[in-house]
């Protein structure tokens, strides 16, 4: 699983969009393209900035139900992983994954209030590659 990881984790690194899904209140998935993940560890949790105003925040917060979703375009690889997410808003969390060029987004720095940090904790995924796919645990 080690080099699995490894390999997961440089396709999640290369790409410049992620896909993320939630579930709505009627229990149909919703998915949206989101700038790169912020941070990563392994791939076991993906750290998100979005805005707190944003629909994702409501559907995470009453169902934390997730999907990310990975691919590498040019080599027509891709990883899913399922999971949960978090809704963080304390000042640590946003300082975290803060990078130059968010005040754009939240004028007032880490303590706006727009700002919140969604944590992607994975338990499972489908990896495909080189026409094949194989499912794994995290």
């Amino acid at each position: 699983m080690r080099e699995a990881e490894k390999t997961i984790g440089n396709l999640i690194d290369k790409c410049r969009t992620s896909i993320i899904s939630s579930v709505d209140r009627e229990g149909y998935p919703n998915t949206k393209a989101m700038l790169k993940v912020r941070k990563r560890e392994g791939i076991k949790y993906l750290y998100f900035s979005t805005n707190t105003s944003s629909r994702r925040v409501r559907q995470y917060l009453e169902n934390p139900k997730a999907c990310a979703y990975f691919y590498d375009q040019r080599f027509f690889k891709g990883v899913m992983l399922k999971g949960t997410v978090e809704v963080l808003q304390d000042p640590e969390s946003k300082e975290n994954i803060w990078q130059m060029g968010d005040e754009l987004y939240y004028p007032e720095g880490v303590t706006d209030p727009d700002d919140s940090v969604l944590k992607f904790t994975a338990q499972n995924g489908r990896y495909y590659s080189n026409f094949k796919s194989e499912n794994f645990e995290v």
